[in-house]
């Protein structure tokens, strides 16, 4: 499953365009006063101005499986990562076969690095902005979200993730390419203590050659 398109908010555009543009290197693609357009790989990433939102969204991008200690250093100098626990930065996630650090961007928003060893995505060369693949996870938040998960793979033929334990208060739907990552309101994103809520959020992906334009 391809994550294509995700459109989300922000209340400040030039900021958010000084981080994805100064501190991610990636290229806008399109700006205006009231949105800016992203382009993170082989994903699109839009941000629609709301001067009254207050929130923040998760969302992930793959990096090729070998290049996590190259994506550490590399943001050293841009953006602090978050701590795991013991000073440790790297969270690793067993069952899913992945390595992953975070951090926040300009809105408080909580952006991770993953890299999935079992994706065939090795890169030889040094590592740099060209090295972001792709939108990997977006949050959704919802009151039951196995029923969400269930009535999503009943209506677009999607599926569950077979990695994650599907749970009444964390569901994943799609794989390693990409993922719809539905949490319960008030439960926080790991590894931090921010409770999760749910954000107006439209997402265009891409499954088994079939286009699904979602709305949360």
């Amino acid at each position: 499953m391809k994550l294509e398109h995700i459109q989300i908010q922000t209340n400040n555009i030039p900021e958010t365009t000084a981080f994805y543009k100064d501190i991610l290197e990636l290229p806008i693609i399109d700006k205006t006063s009231q949105s800016v357009t992203i382009k993170a790989g082989n994903s699109i990433l839009k941000f629609i101005e709301n001067p009254d939102f207050n929130s923040i969204y998760h969302f992930a991008f793959n990096i090729p499986e070998n290049k996590l200690e190259e994506a550490i250093e590399w943001c050293k100098n841009k953006t602090d990562l978050l701590i795991i626990e013991d000073q440790r930065i790297i969270a690793n996630f067993e069952t899913w076969n992945a390595n992953a650090v975070y951090f926040y961007d300009n809105n408080g928003n909580l952006l991770e690095f993953i890299a999935r060893h079992d994706l065939d995505n090795l890169q030889l060369k040094g590592f740099s902005s060209k090295s972001i693949l792709n939108i990997s996870e977006i949050g959704v938040v919802d009151e039951n979200p196995l029923e969400l998960g269930e009535q999503l793979i009943e209506d677009y033929d999607l599926a569950f993730f077979t990695k994650n334990f599907n749970s009444d208060n964390f569901a994943a739907i799609g794989d390693d390419e990409g993922l719809l990552i539905i949490v319960k309101p008030y439960r926080n994103w790991y590894p931090t203590q921010t409770p999760s809520k749910s954000n107006k959020t439209e997402i265009r992906l891409e499954n088994n050659g079939t286009k699904i334009e979602l709305n949360f």
